[in-house]
This record gives structure tokens, sequence and C-alpha cells, in this order.
């Protein structure tokens, strides 16, 4: 972090994955002008061009390693499409039960791990009394864990760290600022739960080990899942390993209700002066996913999630999305360390898309963004021309506009709770409070798609892969496609060109290049940077925990949108695949 001029300088941003600059432009204490900039440039999508569709995923799921298996159900999703490629009923359900594991594990480790230390001052925990703290923990949910002596040793544990002058996952961060509003007793009792979240982490990532035999990175396959079904093997999916799969479920339904939601509306509480700034856009853009087994992605209808667009905040219209429309998605470069060969300023849909890794450009500075030219690695995605907000508050947001019911109560009852007015959703307090109440709504659907499998196999249906299409010769030519979803940083597509059995043209549109973009040609900010000028006073320059929390409010995978180049452009590895 460093301050210059009128300019102040956070990078990289830390407690995120990737790597991301923020520039701030200020007028006194308040932030007049900020910049996105992705430090790390994209190449994915340039390898998989010449190569074999059926092995995309493989290439396109190492994206990113935090949403570990995202990118890969996407490609997939986008060669189904191409091929007009139907799969099993159990193959939905499995992809949804492992998209909905991510989901949870994710929004726990990021409201925990990468997010909490804005809010809570690990310090203060010190002169907590672990007796107060049980009786507030108690008040708030009937968790095993929250005995006094469970905080005592977690406050000694502290303290060890402390007097060892190592303060590890804890260092390096601005305790004692005076915007940490929490009492000690709130703190420890965070604590306590960042570092009880750490174990539970260990054990709800199996789900994805048992259908796709390893995490990060789990298998998957064009036309189902790689996970047979056959009770009567060691090597499929048995009772043994359905057992486990129904363990994990309960773990992570104990987790959120009995800690992360209590947790998440307690320290709200006394944040609530959030939930006017950090809001930006007021756009709003969901995909939809976790489709109805059976019905597919083709039936919009089925889904858990519904795709659509909000505008200016207007919660009584949801505009349509369609990704095959060249009019709705286009992605610029104008701001973006990339060239198009027609022309920095043009949109290009992501059909006719192109990654340009020759730019020649002025370079990125050293001292500030040359915010009036290209700025940032990052291209900068419009629908029908709006910039757009995607991710938890969008998605929450869209079910609420569209009559959700679970949705509706619960959106209802916490701002009851917080006594905040419902325009405290568009805000970095509602982006947060977002995050933990889909985690709720997909945690609680978990159980009917588990249950809906064990149904099918006590029935006799146990396919898991669709054979038809798989041959090439059988494949219509040209074929392009679509692949959507909703991972949990926002809605992500990759859309494909088939020519002559390999990949002619691929491009990837992410959550974070939505959110974190620069600006287009017309001058509009990206998410990120329209946040952060939205009502953002900083108490101290030198400790901007001001501009963290709204960056930390979308969590940034960063990863996802750029990727890696050496400093001469050159290639870095090659890798071989027989």
């Amino acid at each position: 972090m460093s301050t210059t001029g009128d300019r102040i300088v956070v990078d990289p941003i830390t407690r995120i994955e990737g790597h991301l600059r923020i520039e701030a432009r200020m007028e006194g204490d308040k932030i007049a002008n900020a910049y996105s900039s992705g430090t790390m440039v994209r190449g994915i999508e340039v390898i998989l061009q010449g190569r074999d569709p059926r092995d995309a995923w493989a290439f396109a799921q190492r994206i990113c390693g935090v949403c570990t298996l995202v990118h890969g159900l996407a490609s997939i999703r986008a060669v189904e499409d191409a091929l007009d490629y139907p799969i099993p009923p159990n193959a939905e359900l499995i992809r949804n039960l492992m998209n909905a594991a991510q989901y949870v594990h994710d929004h726990v480790m990021h409201f925990y791990h990468l997010h909490a230390l804005d809010w809570v001052d690990v310090v203060s925990a010190l002169s907590a009394d672990p007796k107060a703290t049980s009786e507030l923990a108690q008040s708030l949910s009937n968790y095993p864990k929250s005995s006094p002596g469970y905080f005592a040793d977690m406050k000694k544990k502290l303290k060890d760290f402390v007097d060892a002058g190592q303060l590890g996952i804890f260092a390096k961060a601005y305790w004692g600022h005076p915007a940490y509003k929490l009492p000690p007793e709130a703190n420890l009792m965070a604590v306590a739960h960042y570092l009880e979240a750490l174990s539970w982490q260990r054990e709800v990532v199996k789900l994805h080990a048992i259908f796709g035999g390893k995490n990060p990175h789990p298998n998957f396959l064009v036309g189902g899942v790689a996970s047979p079904i056959d009770l009567n093997s060691d090597s499929a999916i048995n009772s043994k390993r359905l057992s486990q799969v129904q363990d994990v479920i309960n773990r992570m339904r104990l987790f959120v209700d009995q800690v992360y939601i209590p947790d998440l509306v307690a320290i709200a509480g006394f944040y609530k002066d959030w939930g006017s700034r950090g809001e930006g856009l007021g756009n709003f853009l969901t995909y939809g996913d976790f489709p109805k087994a059976g019905k597919g992605m083709g039936d919009p209808a089925s889904y858990l999630i519904p795709g659509g667009a909000i505008l200016n905040r207007d919660l009584s219209t949801v505009h349509e999305v369609d990704m095959n429309d060249p009019s709705q998605i286009e992605e610029y470069v104008s701001h973006s360390w990339y060239d198009y060969s027609s022309g920095k300023d043009q949109g290009l849909h992501p059909y006719d898309g192109e990654t340009q890794l020759n730019y020649t450009g002025p370079k990125p500075p050293y001292q500030h963004l040359d915010v009036e030219q290209s700025y940032s690695w990052l291209k900068s995605p419009r629908w029908k021309g709006h910039a757009m907000e995607v991710g938890p508050l969008a998605r929450v947001l869209v079910l609420y506009a569209k009559g959700h019911e679970p949705t509706k109560a619960l959106v209802d009852s916490t701002l009851k709770t917080l006594d905040v007015p419902v325009e405290a959703l568009f805000s970095t307090l509602g982006r947060t409070a977002a995050r933990g109440l889909e985690t709720k709504i997909i945690v609680d659907m978990m159980q009917g798609w588990y249950d809906d499998l064990i149904a099918n196999i006590k029935a006799g249906e146990t396919r898991t892969f669709n054979e038809v299409l798989w041959e090439p010769s059988s494949w219509p030519t040209p074929a392009q496609g679509v692949g959507f979803m909703e991972a949990p940083r926002g809605a992500l597509a990759h859309w494909i060109v088939i020519e002559d059995e390999t990949i002619k043209n691929y491009q990837a549109v992410v959550p974070s290049t939505w959110n974190a973009g620069p600006r287009d040609p017309s001058g509009q900010p990206g998410a990120y940077e329209a946040a952060l000028e939205d009502n953002h006073n900083l108490h101290d320059p030198e400790q901007p925990v001001e501009i963290l929390r709204t960056i930390h409010s979308f969590d940034p995978c960063i990863a996802c949108a750029v990727h890696l180049t050496d400093p001469d452009g050159e290639e870095v590895t090659t890798v071989k695949v027989r």
C-alpha cells in the first residue's frame, strides 16, 4: 500500500485469489475515482485452440484452483451445448451436489478466512472474557462448541501466537483501527470460529473426492460424470460412499445453521452503516443454474436460480438474458492491455472473441496506472451496453424479484433483525449478507438432490453417462455452444467454436471479469470501481481498511480472469498430452 499525491495504491490486494491492484484518487478523505487492475495476463483461451473439445474441461478447470470445479463444469456444458449432447438425470443430480458443495465450502471459507478480518479485530480478542463469550455464543445458536472452557482454550492459543511474536495467519493487519467496532467477546467468538472452519473444511471437501476422484480439480466427463454407480463395487459409488456424502451434507448444514449465519447476523449488527455504501452500479446479472434432473440446461424454467438482469435497482422487472445473442453480451478492451483486430473500442461477442497476447501499447507503470489508456489485463464485459454486477447479491436479488419464497423469507427476516431498509441490500453489507443467505438456500437444497439420487438408485437407474455422439464422426460441423453456470462468485460462461473436430475458438467470461474489469469506451466503470466510488471516506489513508471491506465483499478471484506469462511474454512451460 502506498500514497502518492492524491492517489492511494493498494497493490496487491491480499486475502484474495490472484493479483489485483486498486488505485483510488482522493478528494480530501473521500474516494472520488477508483481503478481496478488485474496485473497478470490471460492465456488459457489460446492454449485451448486446436485441441479436442472433449479434453477442454481438463485445461479450462485449471483457470482457477479456488473454485475447483466450476470452470470444468462450464467447459463440459459448452461442449454438450455445441453437440446437443444430453446427460442422464443422475449426472445432473451429482453435478448439482458437487456445485452446491463448492458454494457452501467457498462461501464459509470466504467469510471467515478472507473477509471476516476486515470486521474482526483479532488482537482485541485477547481482552475477552471467555465466560461472557460463551454466553454470547449460546444466545445466538445451539452450537455445541460454545462452553467457557472452549473459548478459554481459544484465547490461550491466540495469546501464545502473540507472545511468540508470530501472529502467523493474523499478521500484518490493521488491528486497533477505529473502524473496528466489535466488543472483545464477539471478536474472540469470531476468531474461534475462524479456526474451527479450518478443520470443518477439510471434511466437507470430501464430497468432491467421492464423486470426482479428488479435490481440487475433480474429474468430469462430456456426457455425464465420471462417477459410476455400483453398490457392489469397491471402486464405484457404493453404499459406503453414499453414506459419506450424507455425512458431508449434515456437517455443512450444521455449520451453516449454527455458526456461519448466526455469526454473520451478529457481526452485521455492529456495521449497519455499511448498508449505505459500496453499491456502485445498481445493475445485476445472473445466467441461472441448478437445473432439475431430467430437464437439463435446456429448460431454464427448471433452474433453482433463474437467469435475468436487473437494471437501476428496479426489482419489478427482470430482463431476459440470451448468451447467444451477439447484441447482448460483448467484451471490450479499450482500457485493457489487449488489442482487437477490429480496434480497441470495438465490442466482440465471445463467439467472435479474441485473446491477443501481442499487445504493443504502453506497459504497466510502476508508480501509477495510466487510466486514460490501458490499465488492466482484464477485459470489460457488458450486457446490452450496461456494466453489470454478478455474484451472490445478484442471485439473491433475482430470486427475491422472482418471488422465490425461501429467499423472500430469509431476506425479509434478516432486514427485520438488523432493522435496516431494503435499500441496504444494495451495498457492501448487503453483498456480504447475500452470500450467507444463498449459502443457507443452497445447503438446504442439497438434501433433496441427494434423496432423488438415492431414489433413482433404488429404482434401478444407475446410469451416469450418455455414450450418444461420443464419436467425432457423428458431430455436427461446424458447431458452437455456450456452457454457463452460477459459480460461487457469479455468472460464468464458456463459449466454444468447433470445426474439423477441434476447437477453433474458446472464450471464457468469468465473474471477476464482470466485476473487476476496467472502464469501457463510454467511460463506464466496472463493479469494483463503481462500488468504491460510492460513499467511501477513509479514516487513515495509510490503513485503508474501507477499501478492503468493499473489494472483499465481492470475493475477488483474479486468477479466473488473468493468467501467467513471463516478463518478456515468452512461453513458461509446455504440457504434452498423450
